[in-house]
């Protein structure tokens, strides 16, 4: 697993239910890592994207969740069909271990939309969670209590600026990543 990039990717959708609720956008942050010694991961920057995905359902959506992750029609208007956001997700993403906050939600969401267009996914079957990470690592660490994004980023000084943004919650999951890596 050393070997295989890092792929840090975050959805936002038009709701939580993947049965009726779809992808907009999907962001990435590619990683590689490498070891100066076991104990000092180097990562590198490979490549980042953003894609948004032009929704089929929009009457379906939560009007809540197209609030929190800024969904503007306009802004969609050059946007993706799902099939060629997932294509692309594929060749960017095709051997790398897919890492995220919460990672049940954005891999259920994805796992259904290669279904659905048919491409295959490319990427490792390992995943990894900052969720999980940051638990085992600082559950014993007093003013720890909550594990959302929001709130660990504030707990290390990461800036989010634009947070329910794919590509900016991915690049703070990242963030977040190294910290509790180096840590």
């Amino acid at each position: 697993m050393k070997k295989h990039l890092l792929a840090f990717i975050d959805t936002e959708t038009t709701g939580l239910d993947i049965t009726k609720h779809e992808i907009v956008e999907i962001g990435g942050v590619i990683v590689s890592q490498s070891w100066d010694d076991p104990t000092n991961p180097v990562f590198e920057i490979v490549d980042e994207f953003e894609f948004k995905v032009k929704p089929e359902r929009i009457g379906d959506a939560d009007p809540v969740a197209l609030r929190v992750n800024g969904y503007d029609p306009s802004a969609w208007i050059f946007a993706y069909t799902l099939s060629e956001a997932m294509q692309l997700l594929a060749q960017k993403t095709k051997g790398a271990i897919m890492v995220g906050h919460n990672i049940c939600f954005d891999f259920a969401f994805l796992e259904k939309a290669f279904i659905d267009t048919g491409v295959e996914n490319t990427m490792h079957y390992h995943k990894l969670d900052t969720i999980s990470i940051a638990f085992a690592k600082l559950t014993t660490v007093e003013g720890i209590d909550k594990y959302s994004l929001r709130f660990l980023c504030e707990y290390f000084g990461i800036e989010n600026r634009n947070a329910h943004t794919a590509l900016s919650d991915a690049r703070a999951t990242f963030a977040l990543y190294k910290k509790l890596m180096l840590r």
